[in-house]
């Protein structure tokens, strides 16, 4: 096949706040690096995280420390974090903060002109920086505008499709532009993969439709990564209903945080009888729990929901601290100052992907490394709110400043032709084999498969009609086979998205069925309590032809953090009433 070659020291797939904050990193190091994104510049899904990043700035409550922060994360994650990760992110995080305001992201400030801090869901004190309702969207703004000073190149539209891997090291990558067709090689000294985690792969989620598809979970599988953590998938208590094109799109935790109530169909406030200390901001599988279980046992709303009021709040504060939200209801003919709104659980976020070293982002295959929700690790069993947009820039900038120590110390890789020609036809094969069928519809069809039978509470016997009915999609999916791409660039890219939505589902499923026990997001209700033996992280990785599962034990959590563990800080919920 022809095709284009562009050539780079760092390669970074992904323009999301993780990509850039590495771009950023290497280039004020003198490092010569591409990002890649297949949405125009500056429409990454990172604006979609709307509450808030956390920091023990300690702008509030005095007492919150880095270990406090550490320790309520390990407690959120169930104690299958990777420790030292976590830590990182906790030490780092209010340096990074800082940063971004200091490069002009319009934090809310005190009358002190401090930056603000609100609650979110289990956290000890108040941690999350924010700007209203659109804090994810301000940072990624702030970050373009520092990367287009710094003159960063960028090339958008392109879609990635395979890694070129030699002698078992990244070395670059294969793709398309998705508007000419025109067939892309990218030869690079090192990868890094900052396209995101998996959470579209459910029929109902926060995400955009193709974002968020498994492509990270895709292509580094192929390339001979392990994977990690791919059975826990965090369900957002409250994502929308309605209208059918807004389904599942996310309803801030913000508003839980600012004091927005849940009530069933009756207008009363159950989280009295799940959570009567924490309430709306116990951790996120509770809360969704608590709502899925309304909803089973009759007392949801006729569309399958529950009510998020915050009307009791006064008008202009409501405006205020959630500006955003009260702008998109408003579209709707919706007015949330007077009445509440209709939400369920939706899928959010993965805590599954990439297996890392957080301290320099490589991962299990040499020169390719990893930043943000491509990895896995930090969030453990279910993800802390306010956590990922602290990860996206503690460990781009980590990621960065590492590759930016030792890229001199790399040689240039060779690329040889068969290697690529070899890539491309691989690519063609599959992309033509599931082409030929309706991928919309079997992506579709995946999601709801994963809804029913991988979803907030599961069981073995559903599991595993899950894999068989998995099984019969794949099976039944033997199209063209031909070496040469054939069809449009929007074939092609809903046929790659279907074949790594695939394999995530596939891991997804398979873990579930594995992990015996209920820990975080993930729920058995034929085991539905932590078991000590579980205690440990599930790893996935490609053998031939299959996929292998292993167990991984988990760290020694350091020192200051298990002594702010044992002083058992909490959440006091009631200060909000």
């Amino acid at each position: 096949m022809e095709y284009k070659e562009i050539s780079t020291e760092v390669l970074i797939i992904g323009q999301g706040a993780a990509g850039l904050r590495t771009a950023i990193e290497l280039t004020r190091e003198g490092v010569r690096c591409l990002v890649l994104s297949k949405r125009a510049h500056g429409d990454a899904h990172t604006k979609w995280a709307a509450g808030g990043i956390n920091a023990s700035l300690a702008n509030l409550d005095d007492e919150d420390t880095w270990a406090i922060h550490a320790a309520d994360t390990l407690r959120e994650g169930q104690f299958l974090c990777d420790p030292r990760a976590v830590e990182l992110l906790a030490k780092k995080a209010p340096d990074r903060v800082k940063e971004l305001q200091n490069w002009g992201c319009d934090f809310s400030t005190t009358e002190e002109g401090k930056i603000n801090q609100r609650y979110f869901g289990a956290q000890s004190f108040r941690r999350t920086c924010f700007v209203g309702d659109r804090t994810g969207e301000a940072m990624l703004q702030t970050l373009v505008k520092k990367s287009e000073e710094m003159e960063i190149p960028t090339k958008v539209n392109t879609y990635i499709t395979r890694l070129l891997i030699r002698e078992e090291k990244a070395v670059g990558a294969i793709g398309f532009d998705m508007e000419t067709g025109e067939k892309l090689v990218f030869k690079a000294k090192t990868v890094v993969l900052a396209c995101g985690g998996f959470a579209s792969i459910y029929n109902r989620s926060s995400s955009r439709s193709d974002e968020n598809t498994a492509d990270n979970v895709g292509l580094a599988y192929e390339a001979g990564a392990t994977l990690r953590d791919m059975e826990l998938v965090q369900f957002h208590p409250t994502g929308m209903i309605k209208p059918d094109d807004m389904k599942g799109r996310l309803v801030s935790e913000a508003v839980r945080g600012e004091g927005g109530h849940l009530l069933n169909k009756d207008k009363k406030r159950f989280m009295e009888n799940y959570s009567p200390e924490k309430m709306e901001l116990d951790a996120r599988d509770v809360v969704a729990r608590a709502i899925f279980k309304e909803i089973v046992a009759g007392r949801g709303t006729e569309d399958g929901g529950v009510w998020l009021d915050i009307s009791h709040k006064d008008a202009d504060f409501i405006k205020e601290r959630l500006p955003k939200l009260y702008a998109r209801f408003s579209e709707y003919h919706i007015d949330i100052t007077k009445d509440p709104v209709e939400v369920a659980p939706t899928s959010h976020y993965a805590m599954g992907g990439l297996k890392v070293d957080f301290e320099t982002g490589e991962t299990s295959v040499k020169r390719l490394y990893a930043v943000g929700e491509a990895t896995a690790g930090i969030h453990g069993a279910n993800r802390l709110g306010g956590n990922s947009l602290a990860e996206t820039v503690v460990f781009g900038q980590l990621t960065g400043a590492h590759l930016a120590k030792i890229i001199n110390s790399m040689e240039t890789n060779e690329v040889e032709e068969n290697l690529i020609q070899d890539s491309f036809e691989k690519v063609a094969v599959t992309i033509n084999a599931l082409g030929s069928q309706d991928t919309k519809k079997l992506i579709g069809k995946v999601g709801d498969l994963l809804w029913e039978h991988a979803g907030i509470i599961r069981n073995p016997g559903s599991l595993k009609n899950g894999l068989d009915n998995l099984k019969m999609l794949i099976q039944n999916k033997n199209g063209v086979q031909s070496k040469e791409l054939l069809g449009t660039p929007e074939d092609w890219e809903n046929a790659s998205n279907l074949s790594f939505i695939l394999l995530a589902a596939e891991a997804v499923l398979k873990g579930a069925l594995k992990r015996d026990e209920s820990r975080g997001a993930h729920y058995r209700d034929d085991a539905t309590e932590k078991k000590e033996e579980w205690k440990k992280n599930i790893c996935y990785k490609k053998e031939g032809d299959s996929m292998k599962l292993f167990t991984e034990e988990i760290p020694e959590i350091p020192e200051a953090i298990l002594k702010a563990l044992k002083e058992k800080y909490s959440l006091n919920y009631h200060h909000l009433e």
